[in-house]
């Protein structure tokens, strides 16, 4: 009793073992191919993907707008400036008219007279707010200057400079007019600092011009003015992209970082162009600075742009979070609609799973108004009508089992016979075949080679006597050893097909053959692919294939040489190629060496039917067997095997 109650625990225990045996990777890949995976992962997925495509979406255009409002500040601001700049132009043009036609003036700068020319215009100046004045007599030497310093808020005075080398004073002097009259614009930097200047003619009565009158604004105090009406960093470069005046404070690297290379720039338009100031990113805008028609240097306006990255970074954020708390909440959603429409499917395939197994008392339990009611109602249904139904067939198994075991006896005593039969007819043949041969071929070969060697072992027999036996004896031998090759030709058994690796078929008949090439002397190269070349074959005979070339191939280079045995594989086929450097085989016999009995090989080395048992074996492996040849150089036998012979071979 205790065994038998030993040998009802086993299943469980044995169940329980292999339920512990189950690694978190299969149950992770149940669980993903369950129904509930298949209804909330792909919905889970797409929610968030939706999600993160939302918020890119969202990011960029918040980005995007406020980049462009950026953009568009510093563009305005530079229009802003670049207007300031034009209007303090202006004001200069005032100044002068009034300082130019006011009397005494032509001739005091014709007298080269500075107190007088200080007395006249520093009141003008000083009621104006003008920062520089300055007058230069016809050669270009400075008569009189009043500068005033902006750190002690007084004008200062020289006279003696060489202003000479402006270009806008050689203009003024030469008389040349720009494209509005006879006025310059233009940016000097003087040893007062640079200023924005611009110049007059001044004449005397006769309308010969004595002097030039320059009224300027110092840069510093002008980009001042204006960085507060544009509410951004100005920069002044010269036509060649140097600096020259900006609001900015001197970084580490110096003001090289705003200078610009006036090639980047394009003719008559504004550019754009990002800093690192002070470790930080900014933003600038450069544009031709025009005045009177006249490109006179570059405008650059620069803004802090880090707050953009900052500004992107709150927004992406910001609407992650929105987007995320959205995800979570349809997620939610999703998986109790997901559980509502799963639970009772998986119910239902439980159920399935216990009628299956032959419990067919099983009840679905739903009431519902919806398509899974219905199919739990069908489901019932169904349950019922296979409960009639497998009454009733066992009812007519009980009939069935009763007839069976009738002709169960009558099939047994058929069997009996058949079996009986094929045997018969199989010893039959083979007795035939066998008694065929031996009676006809062996015996009397065997009785023909005893009485030879019997005579050659009796004395006084003459020598020449004596060889004509040894020639009968080998001859029977001979004989013999072609009888058995036939015989195993005549069977042609059918291959006994397995799955194995090719590499060790090959290496195997190479170390069944390795004596002979050793003793031949000749290099053996075997080349094999590194992974297993899998395929259906009968190891055994495809080994006598491979035995049969190699040997032919050593018994080709009597004086050494090179064998190479080469396995490939090119789609559904498998290629064997045994090449040697033997003598090779002459043209008008390559059609002949697959006959029965054909060989080139000396008289009693060969009986010419290994190329043949080859040949069939390939043949009924579904494959084919190539010979190329030349002679002096060697031999290449190539057996192409298919991976699959059962659609081969039919």
């Amino acid at each position: 009793m205790e065994i038998r109650e030993g040998l009802l625990d086993q299943p469980p225990r044995r169940k329980e073992e292999e339920e512990e045996r189950r690694t978190f990777l299969d149950v992770m890949l149940d669980a993903l191919s369950g129904l509930r995976a298949k209804l909330i992962v792909p919905y889970v997925l797409l929610t968030m993907v939706i999600a993160m495509v939302g918020v890119f979406i969202v990011t960029s255009l918040v980005t995007s707008s406020i980049r462009e409002r950026f953009v568009n500040q510093l563009f305005e601001a530079s229009r802003v400036v670049a207007d300031g700049v034009v209007r303090h132009e202006k004001d200069h043009l005032e100044e002068l008219r009034l300082m130019a036609f006011m009397e005494g003036v032509p001739e005091a700068i014709s007298d080269r007279d500075a107190d007088r020319l200080q007395e006249i215009l520093w009141p003008i100046a000083l009621n104006n707010g003008i920062e520089a004045i300055a007058v230069i007599d016809p050669l270009g030497i400075e008569i009189m200057t009043l500068a005033l310093e902006p750190a002690t808020n007084q004008y200062l005075v020289s006279s003696g400079a060489d202003f000479s080398g402006f270009d806008m004073v050689v203009k003024g002097l030469a008389g040349m007019v720009d494209e509005i009259g006879d006025k310059y614009a233009d940016l000097m930097v003087t040893s007062f600092g640079p200023y924005l200047f611009t110049n007059a003619p001044v004449r005397d009565d006769t309308g010969h011009m004595v002097g030039l009158l320059l009224v300027g604004t110092r840069l510093e105090s002008l980009l001042a003015e204006l960085k507060s009406q544009a509410l951004a960093d100005i920069t002044i470069l010269n036509r060649e992209g140097g600096f020259i005046s900006t609001t900015l404070v001197e970084p580490d690297e110096g003001f090289q970082l705003l200078e610009l290379n006036p090639q980047d720039m394009r003719s008559a338009t504004s550019t754009t162009r990002e800093l690192e100031l002070y470790d930080r990113d900014y933003q600038a805008v450069d544009s031709p600075l025009i005045v009177r028609q006249m490109e006179m240097g570059i405008l650059s306006v620069v803004l802090p742009s880090n707050y953009i990255v900052t500004t992107m970074a709150t927004s992406r954020n910001t609407f992650s979070l929105l987007f995320s708390l959205g995800t979570v909440a349809t997620i939610i959603v999703g998986y109790i609609l997901a559980q509502s429409i799963a639970k009772p499917i998986l119910r239902l395939r439980s159920i399935s799973t216990s009628v299956a197994a032959g419990d067919l008392d099983q009840s679905s339990g739903f009431e519902r108004a919806d398509e899974i009611g219905e199919l739990a109602s069908a489901f019932d249904t169904m349950t019922f009508r296979l409960r009639e139904r497998t009454a009733e067939a066992a009812r007519l198994y009980a009939e069935t089992v009763e007839r069976n075991e009738e002709l169960a006896e009558i099939n047994e005593r058929l069997q009996s016979a058949q079996a009986q039969l094929v045997q018969s007819e199989k010893l039959a043949s083979v007795g035939q075949l066998t008694a065929g041969i031996v009676h006809d071929v062996k015996n009397p070969l065997a009785v023909i080679k005893g009485l030879a060697e019997e005579l050659h072992e009796e004395v006084g027999i003459d020598p020449s006597t004596r060889a004509q036996l040894t020639t009968i004896r080998d001859s029977a031998s001979r004989a013999s050893t072609i009888v058995t090759d036939l015989l195993k030709f005549a069977r042609q058994s059918t291959p006994e097909m397995q799955r194995r690796d090719m590499r060790e078929t090959i290496q195997s008949s190479l170390r069944l053959t390795e004596y002979l090439t050793r003793k031949g002397k000749i290099e053996v190269t075997v080349e094999l692919p590194d992974q297993p070349v899998m395929m259906a074959y009968d190891a055994q005979q495809i080994e006598q294939v491979l035995i049969n070339l190699i040997t032919n191939a050593v018994q080709a280079m009597q004086h050494g040489g090179s064998l190479r045995v080469n396995l490939t594989k090119s789609g559904s086929k498998v290629a064997i190629a045994v090449q040697d450097t033997g003598t090779g085989i002459p043209k008008q016999n390559l059609n002949r060496i697959f006959d029965p009995f054909f060989t080139t090989k000396p008289e009693g080395e060969g009986t010419g039917l290994g190329l043949s048992v080859s040949y069939g074996i390939v043949s009924r492996h579904g494959g084919t067997i190539e010979v190329e040849s030349e002679l002096g150089w060697g031999t290449t036998f190539n057996v192409f095997l298919p991976e699959d012979p059962s659609s081969q071979i039919e």
